[in-house]
């Protein structure tokens, strides 16, 4: 499992204004690099992507955004 230089091309931006995690990027630890990829698996290696950070104090900023994501967002219910 060695980075093969693929990840470059899904390369991701940091966003402006918020955190990486909450705008969907996932980050590969043996490529380091934050990438846009839908998968669970990175393109490049095939190692397994970290979605939520390890940081304690980014992963509270994690959860205090997402809850306010759902009280902003009313639920859609099926009839």
């Amino acid at each position: 499992m060695t980075c093969k230089g693929i990840c470059i091309r899904h390369r991701a931006q940091k966003p402006v204004g918020s955190g990486r995690y909450v705008s969907g990027q996932r980050r590969c630890q043996i490529c380091e690099i934050f990438i846009r990829w839908e998968g669970l698996w990175c393109p490049c290696c095939g190692y397994r992507l970290r979605t939520k950070p390890r940081n304690l104090k980014y992963k509270a900023k994690l959860r205090a955004r997402s809850k306010r994501l759902e009280i902003t967002q009313p639920a859609i219910t099926v009839r």
